[in-house]
């Protein structure tokens, strides 16, 4: 956990002034489903309905998203991503990423690349791959 917070923490702070954490992930989010309506990303954002339109008022005033009334059901708003918030969602990702990488630089090539496989096994993605394949033992027994 304390990992997390202090992740959390270095992104705010390389990432402000003009995106936070919570609008990262909106913009991740836009990426893979673009142009998406607001309650579409509340099953995501694990969040009430008023944050998230709370979130979106503030991105929409920094000028990362746009906002777009249907043009067939006028009840109903879209939510696209403008070109500022392409830039800042990359530079978001990047900062992310850069963070992920100096607190793994701290490991060795094998506790590295022992942290990739624990991950695996707890996460359930590499059980498959390496049943069919019989290389589970052979990674157990490289790391023991």
């Amino acid at each position: 956990m304390k990992l997390s917070k202090d992740w959390q923490s270095q992104m705010e702070a390389e990432m402000s002034p003009h995106l936070t954490g919570g609008q990262l992930q909106v913009l991740e989010l836009l990426q893979a489903n673009e142009p998406m309506k607001p309650s579409e990303l509340l099953p995501h954002l694990e969040t009430t309905p008023a944050a998230v339109t709370t979130l979106l008022d503030r991105m929409e005033r920094n000028g990362l998203v746009k906002r777009t009334r249907d043009e067939s059901d006028r009840r109903i708003v879209w939510i696209s991503t403008t070109d500022f918030g392409h830039t800042e969602r990359e530079r978001g990702l990047r900062i992310r990423s850069d963070i992920v990488n100096r607190s793994l630089d701290r490991l060795s090539a094998h506790n590295r690349q022992l942290l990739v496989y624990l991950i695996g096994k707890v996460s359930g993605t590499r059980d498959k791959k390496r049943a069919a394949s019989g290389e589970e033992a052979t990674a157990i027994q490289a790391t023991s």
